[in-house]
């Protein structure tokens, strides 16, 4: 074990344990955007620096061991100060129009910006320029990256598909597909995991909602909504919902109100989907040409992965 003084706090924690790490888990707050741990500790944001005593420079905290006796500061007035000033660059080079974020209100830098109290922009904005395809299912806005390389890691180390990668050099580095591809051409199976982790606006999916508005509001059109039983299990914790109180009657009631003609529950096609299959596998199985495991998927993610990666085995 390895003993430290954190904010004039006494800390005890085991060897190879990161400064981050150590005040997390004495409760003391350190700020970060790229950090994940074992996945992306590479200190890209120095956001999270802090003051040791005895080291003439600021150190990123996520990538930083303790050592036996340490003293650190993680408020100090010239950590904040660098802090903010590390912040201020970072927005100098990100669209902060928040207002029509999907992130706004649940944004790291945003959070990170309103704790530093930064008011004002006192360096030059150089936003690059954003240009996608807005049929992707996957939205990328170049304008918000602050290539923290979060999509990167969670990609390579998680994903093993290797779809992002850095680009240009300097000022002008950022993050596109690699291989100079476009996304619709690379082997993205479209998880989500890159924007699940990305802390910022840069990653989002693509909203249709305002084409499933036209239809409610085209009195030609019948409109017609399937509930997939993972929906069914899942949408009350985005209402901030109990278990309890998310029975699927409140979506089919909440969705005739908006003006759906026609609500229909998958849970039972599944049903029969899963047996179908299950009578697939015996067949194959009895007659003796496939005595291999028979895999399947309704997730359209799971379904491009297999046949980019494993095409043989479609």
């Amino acid at each position: 074990m390895v003993n430290l003084t954190i904010d004039g706090k006494q800390v005890q924690v085991k060897e190879n344990t990161t400064i981050l790490e150590a005040a997390r888990a004495a409760g003391i707050h350190v700020p970060s955007l790229c950090y994940l741990k074992d996945i992306n500790e590479i200190g890209a944001c120095r956001v999270c620096v802090v003051e040791v005593e005895g080291v003439d420079k600021l150190i990123s905290s996520c990538n930083n061991i303790v050592s036996e006796g340490m003293v650190v500061h993680t408020n100090s007035p010239r950590v904040r100060e660098v802090r903010k000033t590390n912040v201020e660059l970072i927005l100098s080079q990100h669209d902060s129009k928040c207002t029509m974020c999907v992130r706004s209100g649940n944004c790291t830098l945003q959070t990170i910006a309103n704790d530093l109290d930064i008011r004002r922009q006192p360096y030059e904005m150089q936003v690059p320029p954003y240009q996608w395809s807005p049929r992707s299912p996957l939205i990328r806005d170049a304008s918000k990256c602050i290539k923290c390389m979060r999509c990167i890691q969670i990609c390579d180390k998680v994903q093993d598909l290797h779809i992002w990668d850095v680009e240009g050099t300097g000022a002008r580095t950022t993050v596109d597909v690699a291989y100079n591809n476009r996304i619709m051409d690379s082997d993205c199976s479209f998880c989500g995991q890159c924007v699940t982790h990305c802390p910022v606006g840069a990653l989002s999916e693509r909203d249709d909602t305002e084409q499933f508005f036209a239809a409610l509001a085209n009195p030609k059109k019948k409109v017609i909504v399937q509930v997939a039983p993972a929906v069914r299990a899942s949408w009350g914790e985005e209402m901030g919902l109990s278990q309890e109180d998310a029975d699927v009657g409140k979506i089919v009631t909440a969705l005739k109100m908006m003006g759906v003609d026609y609500v229909f529950d998958t849970d039972f096609a599944a049903d029969l989907t899963i047996m179908e299959e299950g009578s697939e596998l015996l067949r194959r199985l009895n007659e003796g040409e496939h005595q291999y495991p028979m895999f399947t998927s309704c997730c359209p993610a799971w379904v491009r992965f297999m046949k980019s990666q494993y095409p043989d085995m479609t």
